[in-house]
């Protein structure tokens, strides 16, 4: 037999808004050329390519982004998974953090969304590099750009990772 507290609804947490809304279409198949885009640069450790600490540098950098006005419209996140250790992490700003290391990116890049679990950061890696070869274009660096924490995606019922590939200059 159900009591009346069984039966009472429970109350529902509102879903994460700490993330802008994402366009997809903003960022696929796109050349972009960016000249001294400034991102805010921090380390994340990582076993096998697996973060250890993202949560709390992506949160005590967000804090100091958003301490010193810095942050755009769309915040954009690139990982340079470089070693298996280790990767580097890019947080987009539109002006230097106190603080912080500050760092520009300049050159022409082709971007893909896609949309899926991390575990998949793999074969992504592999279409980029298709993708630039398809343009007949020279991958000088892959980047993959996170543009929603991982609450933010669950609510949304997707994962968007934006491919970021670095062109080597002609």
């Amino acid at each position: 037999m159900e009591t009346q507290s069984s039966l009472t609804p429970k109350p529902v947490s509102p879903a994460p808004t700490c993330c802008p809304p994402f366009d997809p279409s903003q960022w696929e198949d796109k050349e972009l050329r960016w000249d001294h885009k400034l991102f805010l640069k921090d380390h994340v450790a990582s076993l096998f390519h697996v973060p250890l600490n993202m949560g709390s540098r992506v949160t005590a950098d967000v804090a100091r982004i958003e301490a010193a006005h810095a942050q755009p419209e769309q915040r954009l996140m690139l990982a340079d998974e470089s070693s298996p250790w280790g990767s580097e992490l890019l947080i987009e700003v539109t002006k230097p953090v106190p603080g912080a290391e500050v760092v520009p990116l300049s050159g022409t890049f082709l971007t893909r969304v896609f949309e899926g679990p991390y575990s998949e950061m793999g074969r992504w890696a592999e279409q980029m590099k298709e993708f630039v070869d398809a343009k007949d274009r020279k991958l000088e660096k892959l980047y993959f750009g996170y543009v929603r924490c991982p609450a933010c995606a669950k609510a949304a019922g997707k994962n968007y990772v934006v491919g970021v590939a670095k062109l080597a200059e002609l």
